[in-house]
């Protein structure tokens, strides 16, 4: 596994994921109340036995780069190492990633001075358990000079993917990227007796989905990358250009995979890890999920009612509160008489001291996170947010995208969005 290099893209603004992209990158954004989106792609290198890992990205890179560096760190004996390399200028280009061909082609340098046999591009914002030993296999069994992950999705889900043919020996025959009409998908459409004869029940899965990971032969890689005229996309340019000369194969995946670039996918995802049987599950024995050690308290929970939901470490809770459905964070602090269904409390970077409390009694803030008898519904609410007492965030108008005075919230999907540091004061309504 030395032989491979792993890059993780860290993608661009964000834009989809906004306001949890306000001030940071896309991995960088917490997920299932103590994680970071980074650490699944990391965690699941580490579990593969890569440990030669680059995370490439552009936007708002200083929390990842705290966080990669108080985290993984490798013992001199191992030769492993997980860095940061941020967009920036060079004698060779100015400009920012054009793409994620673009971002690779723009670092090509560090790859040259690892010198692997092969490359591994990994997408930062995905959840899901891999061994990439299976994907290295499949490749070099197939000796491709490109293997693409895929995984099969029904037809009502091909609009956001880009899907790929194969013939009966997993060659890839085809691409298109996110397809809109019957016409477009109609030649990608595979049985369900190729698919089910390698071990994938189909389920009505007819069409397979390019999950964004991709691996090199690594001349091939240097090779497409400066191919003329230069691509900036391996998914739109690269992989459509090179498909008929090049051998590109396909290894199928048929585990739990979701892309979180979404506000409504963030959301929904991040609840499903509260259900009884999550679809996802952080604590499986096998493919641990690394992240950075805080220290903290075990949570204390004073009289309240939890159904469904997820409490992370140094967490208190009030009495009289009712939690449904929900993931509660690091650190976070709820008061008394609380109602929060079907919310997201990403949770607070410190503990609130008493004379911090005064402090702020002082100056009319709310204390953090979420103040007593507040009701909370379909919600995230970012890192220090602070909840006044008794306000209602319940989208009464059933709002799909909306605006906050002074940017105190915003409303995605339907989903009112609180940033990181906001307060909300006592008894607004939303």
């Amino acid at each position: 596994m030395r032989s491979v290099l792993a890059l993780i893209l860290g993608g661009g603004r964000g834009t989809r994921l906004f306001p949890l992209t306000k001030s940071r990158s896309k991995p960088a954004v917490p997920v299932a109340g103590k994680y970071r989106l980074i650490d699944l792609p990391i965690s699941n290198c580490i579990n593969s036995e890569l440990h030669n890992i680059y995370v490439l990205t552009q936007f708002l890179s200083v929390s990842l780069h705290r966080h990669i560096a108080n985290t993984y760190k490798f013992d001199m004996f191992s030769h492993g190492f997980v860095e940061v390399l941020a967009a920036q200028q060079t004698n060779e280009s100015a400009d920012w990633y054009q793409g994620t061909a673009d971002a690779v082609r723009q670092n090509m340098s560090y790859i040259q001075r690892e010198d692997p046999d092969e490359v591994l591009i990994l997408s930062g914002d995905q959840l899901y358990r891999m061994d990439f030993r299976h994907l290295i296999e499949t490749h070099r069994g197939h000796r491709a000079d490109v293997t693409i992950a895929a995984i099969p999705v029904p037809e009502k889900d091909t609009a956001g993917f880009g899907l790929i043919s194969m013939d009966s020996h997993s060659r890839i025959t085809g691409f298109v990227e996110k397809p809109k009409t019957p016409e477009e998908r109609e030649p990608y459409f595979t049985s369900a007796e190729w698919i089910e004869r390698r071990g994938i029940a189909c389920n009505g899965r007819h069409y397979l989905a390019n999950m964004g990971i991709y691996l090199f032969k690594t001349e091939v890689l240097y090779e497409l990358l400066n191919a003329k005229p230069l691509a900036t996309d391996f998914g739109k340019e690269v992989f459509p250009r090179n498909y008929k000369t090049k051998h590109m194969c396909a290894h199928l995946f048929d585990g739990y995979w979701e892309d979180l670039g979404t506000i409504r996918s963030y959301h929904e995802a991040s609840l499903a890890l509260a259900a009884p049987n999550p679809p996802f599950d952080f604590y499986a024995p096998e493919g641990v999920i690394y992240t950075r050690m805080r220290n903290l308290p075990a949570s204390r929970i004073n009289g309240a009612v939890l159904e469904h939901s997820v409490v992370a470490d140094g967490c208190v809770i009030g009495a009289d509160t009712r939690i449904e459905r929900s993931l509660i964070g690091v650190r976070s602090r709820i008061g008394t008489g609380c109602t929060i269904r079907d919310t997201v409390l990403i949770g607070s970077d410190d503990f609130e001291s008493d004379a911090q409390r005064a402090e702020n009694r002082k100056r009319g803030r709310p204390d953090l996170n979420v103040g007593d008898g507040a009701v909370i519904e379909q919600a995230i609410l970012d890192k220090d947010s602070r909840i006044g007492r008794g306000a209602k965030l319940i989208n009464h108008d059933n709002k799909q995208e909306a605006d906050g005075p002074n940017g105190s919230y915003y409303i995605r999907d339907g989903i009112i969005v609180v940033p990181r540091g906001a307060i909300i004061p006592d008894g607004t309504v939303v």
